[in-house]
């Protein structure tokens, strides 16, 4: 391609809205174009690293025995109605009717979908397994759309969708996608971990994330360097500890006049914070986003709260729930802000974290202003309507597969598979006869590639001051040719002759004979990130070039030959 003939354009500034490196470098190279927040469009170059990601992921898919298909991003109500998901997806949903009034929403996934083409196509057991998957545009109503790429209102993803006759096929597509994800981010030049994950709008039993590391992701991982363990900190669990035997002590009241902070409490009363009980007031809503309800969480007063536990042990939406006005609960529980526990708590749902049944003499909240109880002890004194792990793991709590010290990263959601189950087969009646006409529920995995965030992700990781620094496998193009005279017929004469030579086998090649200063053109270089930069100068007279791969430093002068065979070397190694 000649850039005098390309529609090219770049920013020298960085974008007021721009925080990240993939957001900043990707809209400076005139690569993505914003059109409101979260909506991004792709011009010439980004499409090009945009398709071929695709095409990794078309290729490992089809490896894998997936089928290739395309549906509507447009989706009637009645099939999220009979998931029950219309409700449990909430506001992220994008929601419309059309003129005779009928609901749609805009589809963020394809769950629902894809059951019902199987329910409606498959009645046999033997026409299981099947894996099908489509690659395809999808909307979410972000709360907040941020950094680019990375958390957007429309984005590409590929979703896949496996249809087995038990658990053990389940585990075997399960694996296959696993395994297939692996070579996608490989080959995408991604550094990465698959950790487990919480599932949560899309249902199921068991989950993985693929997280390319990075410090300007929003998942949070915790892992082990001991074991094999490691998990978002949505999802990973914690071990209770086990405390010392203590006899019980008669419960106390006492005066603790402004003291409403666990560090206040345990201040006045010199106590540390692990004799403390935290208390976590919330409101819950029904599907009419009306209130039901009043919960009142605790957990220890070192601890901190996760609150995708608490949501996964309500059995509850996302959206289902928000911290409650102190006052308006108070009047109807008891509560008081500041000072509230679980004694004497009353019409409202009591979670308390499984670490505190075994801790005796504890402090908590005495539901009175300026006052709190002394010596509380479960079972004596309280009960929890439900009893669970509510704790979020921290830097340095012990990894409970191993008990080593766990450590944090951070990282990008690239990718996520997900076993299903039965959950969709059984609400829509997704099933197949065996060899005696008996009906069995459909079991079901779904498998997640965001396309657009793994194009951020890498920009993340392979980038410098500069710019952009491709892997090859998604480069838009693999060699830029720098012609530094344009009206130069020497130097034009041995740009053209490699841009053909080049082109002529096989290279992508982008052959920059715009009218612009040789500074403009090495700094659009290098901001694009092509892989492999050629340039034709001074020296072209004597057949000489200077060499230069965007990730080194160091270039080189080489004969023109030389670097047409140097160039195809690095685009088939890599």
């Amino acid at each position: 391609m000649r850039m005098s003939k390309m529609h090219f354009k770049t920013l020298r500034e960085v974008p007021a809205e721009a925080e990240i490196p993939s957001h900043i470098l990707l809209t400076r190279a005139g690569m993505i174009r914003k059109l409101v927040s979260g909506v991004y469009g792709f011009m010439p170059l980004g499409w090009r690293t945009l398709r071929k990601i695709e095409q990794i992921v078309r290729e490992e898919m089809d490896a894998a025995g997936s089928q290739e298909i395309l549906m509507s991003a447009l989706q009637p109500s009645e099939l999220w109605e009979e998931s029950g998901r219309w409700y449990q997806y909430g506001p992220e949903l994008f929601r419309l009717k059309d003129r005779n009034d009928r609901q749609f929403c805009l589809g963020p996934t394809h769950e629902e979908i894809f059951t019902d083409i199987v329910r409606s196509d498959i009645s046999s057991w033997r026409q299981l397994p099947q894996n099908l998957y489509q690659i395809q545009h999808k909307y979410r109503d972000e709360a907040r759309p941020r950094f680019g790429l990375m958390r957007s209102r429309e984005f590409i993803m590929k979703d896949a969708y496996s249809f087995d006759l038990d658990e053990a096929g389940l585990d075997k597509s399960y694996q296959d996608m696993y395994d297939a994800y692996t070579k996608v981010f490989t080959r995408c030049g991604l550094t990465f971990r698959p950790v487990e994950a919480d599932s949560g709008a899309i249902g199921g039993s068991n989950s993985h994330e693929f997280t390319a590391l990075s410090e300007v992701g929003e998942s949070e991982i915790a892992y082990c360097e001991n074991c094999d363990m490691a998990a978002t900190s949505e999802r990973a669990a914690c071990v209770d500890e086990v405390p010392a035997d203590e006899e019980m002590l008669a419960m106390e009241k006492v005066h603790t006049p402004g003291t409403k902070t666990i560090e206040e409490v345990c201040d006045f009363l010199k106590l540390p914070k692990e004799k403390s009980i935290k208390a976590l007031l919330f409101v819950t809503y029904d599907e009419n986003y009306e209130q039901n309800g009043y919960v009142a969480a605790f957990i220890r007063g070192d601890r901190e709260l996760n609150m995708t536990k608490l949501i996964n042990a309500l059995d509850i939406p996302e959206h289902a729930i928000e911290f409650a006005d102190e006052k308006a609960m108070g009047a109807v529980t008891g509560a008081v802000g500041g000072f509230t526990g679980p004694v004497g708590l009353h019409d409202c749902t009591i979670v308390v974290d499984s670490e505190l049944p075994a801790h005796k003499n504890m402090c908590a909240g005495a539901c009175e202003e300026d006052h709190h109880l002394i010596n509380v002890n479960y079972g004596r004194d309280y009960e929890g309507d439900i009893v669970t792990d509510l704790k979020l793991l921290k830097e340095g709590d012990p990894c409970p597969c191993c008990g080593k010290p766990v450590k944090y990263a951070r990282g990008i959601e690239v990718g996520q598979v997900f076993k299903l189950g039965t959950k969709y087969s059984k609400a829509m009646g997704a099933t197949y006869k065996d060899d005696n006409q008996q009906d069995h529920d459909i079991v079901m995995g779904c498998y997640g590639i965001g396309v657009t965030r793994t194009m951020a992700a890498i920009v993340e990781q392979h980038h410098d001051d500069n710019g952009i620094i491709w892997p090859m496998a998604v480069a838009p193009y693999h060699v830029i040719i720098t012609l530094v005279k344009q009206d130069d017929e020497v130097q034009a004469g041995v740009a053209e002759s490699l841009y053909q030579e080049l082109t002529s086998k096989g290279a992508e090649v982008l052959l920059d004979d715009r009218k612009e200063r040789p500074g403009v053109k090495f700094k659009d270089a290098d901001l694009i990130g092509i892989p492999v930069r050629i340039t034709v100068g001074r020296d072209a007279a004597d057949g000489v070039v200077e060499f230069k791969e965007r990730a080194k430093e160091e270039n080189e002068k080489i004969t023109a030959e030389e670097a047409a065979a140097k160039a195809l070397a690095l685009i088939a190694a890599k």
